[in-house]
């Protein structure tokens, strides 16, 4: 069961690493994108690499029965995965003109 837990973990952080190729994409044809918002969808490439990182650990921790780990490290994964939807939303509120867009030297990682 740990295992296929872990695939399940793999797997969204492989459709979240595709999403964000898209977004870099298509903001990429749009032109024009403020440098300050580039870094930061460039920076989820980091918060990604550290998702996976994490989840190795969990695995590890899953598989020693260490359970106060194992509930940390999925706090963690999901607080970083929070980051990236938080921050791309204000994204595209700013793009779409809806909201101010966040300070201008904000980064994730």
């Amino acid at each position: 069961m740990t295992t296929n837990i872990i695939e399940r973990l793999f797997n969204s952080f492989a459709d979240l690493e595709r999403a964000i190729l898209s977004a870099k994409t298509s903001l990429a044809k749009k032109g024009n994108l403020p440098a300050n918002v580039s870094a930061r969808i460039q920076s989820y490439d980091s918060i990604l690499a550290k998702q996976r990182a994490l989840a190795v650990s969990l695995s590890e921790h899953m598989n020693q029965g260490n359970w106060d780990e194992v509930g940390r490290h999925v706090g963690l994964i999901n607080g970083l995965s929070a980051m990236i939807r938080d921050d791309a939303r204000g994204i595209l509120s700013a793009l779409s003109g809806h909201q101010e867009e966040a300070p201008k030297d904000t980064l994730l990682c």
